[in-house]
């Protein structure tokens, strides 16, 4: 597992994946994130984040059949790892304890 941090988007396309269940891939991803965030976020951006997080061994994918909708091209899926998981609540526990009393501080507008 790699102990790099996790981007804002690579984070966000993580917990996507887990929502969205066994394979999913960019579209509904995309979909996952804008509506869930409310954050406009291109196709492109998407895709390069589910590059890094393979190549940091944080998911798995595998073409699907060819489709006539689609051309001929097919549909890459895409799986989160155990390690990906793993990765996902290590994110978590460093984001809660960097919480950890700071609302009140916000809520009163004062650092």
């Amino acid at each position: 597992m790699t102990r790099e941090a996790l981007g804002d988007l690579e984070h966000l396309v993580l917990l996507a994946l887990v929502r969205l269940g066994d394979e999913s891939y960019g579209v509904p991803i995309l979909d996952e994130i804008t509506g869930r965030t409310g954050r406009a976020v291109s196709r492109a951006a998407v895709y390069i984040a589910l590059r890094r997080l393979q190549a940091k061994g944080l998911l798995t994918s595998r073409l699907g059949e060819s489709t006539p909708e689609r051309g001929g091209r097919a549909k890459r899926f895409f799986r989160i790892t155990r390690a990906g998981l793993r990765q996902l609540q290590v994110s978590r526990a460093a984001l809660v304890k960097m919480w950890h009393q700071i609302e009140p501080r916000i809520e009163r507008g004062r650092p």
